[in-house]
């Protein structure tokens, strides 16, 4: 584990850091603690851009920086704290514009959390498939990452609660999951016969092999046998997206936000969607109509006599 002074030192060249700090203090006149927050949210966007190919703040588009928020979120951090993030993004570009580092500014457009209204990447069906796939039987955790999978994507969850699910949720009987959802708001959602087989032969076969003692009663539980984190899941997912050979950003979300699109584009009711995703308002639910539309547009071209 490295410090953060470690971290800022192998991050500096191309990210402009030590300068963004001296600026802060010297010209802004920034108190310490805005300091330190600041710097640190830059460096810990810098990190996620370096993991993704990118080595210089030049390079950094407002693509990246978009599923770096919506990685925020997925990783827990209140809407406050994702506001400060990216805050502390915009303040370090007008910065690096002014220093002439870079010559545009990719957080112009980008939004926090109270005025989100647009979705990250939807992969297609075909990606969704070969991404349920990619767990091969030489893995040797290959049936829980199979059955983490398919109950993510099939059931439409987010990651704090594909996480916490315990073994009494799961209804395999009933084709079922029991959800503790937001605010503590229990659902129950549906599963279909992929993500049913997998998560009975992953509980039949290998959880009782990982547990020792210290499961929890929680259906995911990672090689020492302790229930899977956050962080734990992250580094599944982006492992079998690269072995599935897709190449554009995917997160927990983005299978959450795959399931909802799939299932409008098949025809499923708005209200049944809610449900199932347990949007409160369905106003956040029609959020994904605008790929219905598209979706409905493009049938009409293909179908329709007079397109």
């Amino acid at each position: 584990m490295t410090t953060p002074e470690e971290d800022r030192a192998r991050l500096d060249h191309g990210f402009f850091l030590r300068r963004f700090e001296d600026v802060l203090i010297l010209e802004h006149g920034a108190s310490p603690r805005t300091v330190e927050a600041y710097g640190r949210d830059v460096i810990r966007c810098a990190a996620y851009a370096r993991e993704h190919g990118v080595t210089a703040a030049s390079k950094l588009t407002p693509r990246l920086l978009r599923e770096y928020v919506y990685t925020l979120k997925d990783l827990g951090l209140s809407g406050a704290t994702i506001r400060r993030n990216v805050s502390a993004l915009r303040t370090w570009f007008r910065v690096m514009l002014a220093e002439g580092v870079v010559t545009h500014d990719p957080t112009e457009r980008l939004e926090t959390p109270s005025r989100w209204r647009t979705l990250p990447e939807v992969l297609t069906v075909d990606e969704v498939l070969k991404l349920l796939v990619a767990p091969g039987l030489d893995e040797p955790l290959a049936f829980r990452d199979r059955a983490m999978l398919e109950l993510a994507y099939g059931a439409g969850l987010r990651v704090s609660e594909w996480i916490t699910l315990a073994i009494r949720d799961v209804l395999l009987e009933e084709s079922l999951v029991r959800v503790m959802g937001k605010g503590s708001k229990e659902r129950l959602v549906p599963i279909g016969r992929s993500a049913i087989g997998a998560l009975a032969v992953y509980m039949r076969e290998l959880r009782p092999s990982l547990e020792k003692g210290a499961g929890e009663g929680i259906l995911f539980l990672n090689a020492r046998g302790a229930p899977l984190t956050r962080m734990g899941a992250w580094k599944i997912l982006r492992k079998y997206v690269q072995k599935a050979g897709i190449e554009r950003p995917v997160s927990p979300h983005t299978l959450r936000h795959s399931f909802a699109t799939h299932l409008l584009e098949g025809g499923a009711d708005l209200r049944a969607v809610q449900e199932m995703l347990g949007h409160a308002d369905i106003a956040t639910t029609q959020l994904y109509t605008h790929i219905d539309r598209e979706y409905l547009r493009s049938v009409h071209r293909s179908f329709h006599p007079r397109p």
